[in-house]
């Protein structure tokens, strides 16, 4: 495993540990589980846009955690999807 990817995962433990949830991770499968809800950390140096939120809902992921934010258009279709963001542990949509 590579240095940039150890701290990825290591966000994404810490975010699923902060949100009560159990950390699961891997291609294709969500970062975290809590109950039936199942949620997705983003460590990305730049806001997550519209595209990804349209991927992950097809995924029936409901909660993305974003270190650095979402742009304009990603929170309009996170309302309309019903997808809960969250950035530095504040409910945004």
């Amino acid at each position: 495993m590579r240095k940039y990817q150890k701290k990825g995962y290591k966000y994404e433990r810490s975010q699923a540990k902060k949100r009560g949830g159990k950390h699961i991770g891997g291609p294709g499968k969500p970062d975290y589980e809590r109950g039936k809800v199942k949620g997705e950390v983003k460590n990305w140096s730049q806001p997550v846009h519209s595209g990804v939120i349209k991927k992950v809902s097809g995924k029936g992921i409901k909660e993305i955690n974003s270190k650095s934010g979402f742009t304009g258009p990603a929170i309009e279709i996170a309302k309309q999807k019903k997808i809960k963001l969250i950035f530095r542990n504040k409910r945004i949509a």
